[in-house]
């Protein structure tokens, strides 16, 4: 059922001002938390996901960005049945609005579009295959495209709505355009030509969505580029007062100018933002904005990308005991010993097809795998992450395998039983060793940013690097990825700590340098 209604300035205000002890910002008339709901990794399949979002909803949290491509549109899905258990006969449970209903009209959603993968990128193959392919498509990468153009735009926004069940979406971006750039660097396009061509695209693209807000189907639009704060000598680079007039010709008039939104990355070690004076004036890009009455949401506050490297500004737990190089090197040697048992010995007198023998050996060569590669996976966050979504998962499956065969011809069972603590305390070692670089990494990051700025202390190293942002004059709001109940309520606790909106120009300079 399609959920009726838009944002308006008098129910956000009153969204506000059931939670005083939060601060919230003007975002096109309305009224919208200091941090939002960022919905880039979450799924319908995930029960947590739903959850978190409907804490943050019942606790202040009233703005969201999605997008078209995040989850391949499952993102959106989430966030549009949430929204209809919240806003239709649903109640929140264990939140301030607990008696009464949530209203569609107190929340502002933001989603955007560009991409072509997953069943995007599928369904560009059969327009294709059709003769009737996207105008101006860009052929970025193997199974990745993009594009801008008005026909793509108009269907995604139809499939957004459907979606999100909304009548009305009230901030609709575009998904990273300099992507085009990207694409004209590879094949040789002149500099001067691609930039042309880039801003043609940009300003068809503004003059389809403003029929679409005389339409009715979104209240206002913007672009979201990771090239604002870049360097004007960066091939990348898209000027926001270029793109800020591209807008104003698009327009009937000025008044009725409804590109409203810009959205950046900006964090503790990507500074850009601040710290490059790419504009006329010697301006940067929060200046603009801040002088052109244009709203700022800046994302990956908390995943800084840096020399291809991602640095995760949250704080790692103290290890429970030091594991120097040798000590976990030693614990991989020690599995990749037990594993060729497994291959030479065992394996090869089990009753399996050489598919099946080969998948087991794959699930269970962890050892072998990380021997010479352990201290690859940079961080302890990534690391976590690999073990959690890849290593163990599929070692736990074949453990499981090999315990569950009827009457093998050798004793798997104490293999077994030997190689699971040998895995276990080769896991535990590189953990322990992620965890004490974390660890320390993550206190030297927090002193930095305390230094720069004494305003900027927080709890929580995640709780500075939003608070950094939130206090920074120009900034709109902070997306945040909040996955879990507990990252909302690491959010909210930060919030609740006010901080004065000034320039801080001098402290990023510091924490750039550092």
């Amino acid at each position: 059922m399609t959920i009726p209604g838009k944002a308006t300035p008098q129910a956000t205000a009153v969204y506000a001002a059931q939670f005083p002890h939060l601060t919230y910002r003007p975002l096109n008339g309305w009224q919208v938390s200091e941090a939002g709901f960022g919905g880039y990794r979450i799924s319908p399949d995930e029960e947590g996901h739903r959850e978190a979002l409907t804490h943050a909803l019942s606790q202040g949290i009233n703005l969201i960005d999605t997008s078209s491509n995040y989850a391949d549109g499952g993102s959106e899905s989430l966030i549009g049945e949430v929204l209809g258990e919240l806003a239709g006969n649903g109640r929140l449970q264990n939140g301030r609005l607990q008696n009464g209903r949530l209203q569609r009209e107190q929340v502002v959603i933001v989603s955007k579009a560009g991409y072509l993968q997953g069943s995007n990128y599928d369904l560009s193959q059969q327009r294709k295959a059709a003769g009737n392919p996207f105008p101006d498509l860009v052929e970025y990468a193997n199974e990745l495209e993009h594009c801008i153009h008005p026909d793509f735009l108009a269907d995604q926004l139809t499939r957004s709505l459907e979606r999100l069940n909304l009548e009305t979406l009230d901030v609709y971006l575009l998904h990273n355009p300099e992507y085009y750039l990207g694409w004209a660097q590879q094949n040789g396009v002149s500099l001067e030509e691609a930039w042309r061509t880039y801003y043609q695209r940009i300003r068809l693209a503004f003059q389809y969505l403003e029929k679409e807000v005389e339409n009715g189907r979104i209240q206002a639009y913007g672009v979201s580029c990771n090239s604002f704060p870049a360097p004007l000598h960066d091939p990348h680079f898209t000027s926001l007062s270029t793109v800020y007039g591209l807008a104003e010709a698009s327009a009937a008039n000025q008044e009725r100018r409804h590109f409203r939104v810009i959205q950046l990355p900006m964090n503790l070690f990507e500074t850009g933002a601040v710290t490059e004076k790419n504009l006329s004036g010697d301006q940067n890009v929060l200046q603009f904005a801040q002088a052109n009455g244009l709203s700022v949401l800046i994302n990956r506050p908390l995943n800084a990308i840096t020399d291809n490297t991602l640095t995760r500004l949250a704080d790692v737990p103290k290890p429970t005991y030091p594991a120097s190089k040798v000590e976990v090197s030693t614990a991989v040697d020690i599995s990749a010993r037990a594993e060729r048992t497994l291959h030479n010995n065992i394996l090869p007198q089990l009753p399996l097809d050489d598919e099946t023998r080969q998948t087991v050996w794959e699930y269970l060569a962890v050892g072998t795998m990380l021997q010479g590669q352990w201290r690859a996976f940079g961080t302890y966050y990534n690391w976590r992450d690999i073990r959690s979504r890849f290593i163990l998962p599929r070692a736990q499956s074949g453990v499981q395998f090999l315990a569950n065969l009827e009457n093998p011809p050798v004793d798997v069972d104490d293999w077994l039983n030997g190689y699971i603590n040998t895995l276990n305390t080769s896991l535990a070692a590189v953990t322990a060793f992620y965890q004490g670089e974390g660890y320390k990494l993550a206190a030297d990051i927090q002193r930095k940013a305390e230094t720069a700025d004494p305003d900027w202390r927080a709890d929580t190293l995640s709780q500075t690097a939003v608070r950094a942002l939130r206090s920074t004059a120009g900034v709109t709001s902070v997306l945040v990825g909040m996955r879990q109940a507990a990252y909302v309520d690491d959010v909210l606790a930060g919030l609740a700590q006010p901080v004065a909106q000034r320039e801080r120009e001098e402290a990023w300079e510091v924490v750039s340098r550092t």
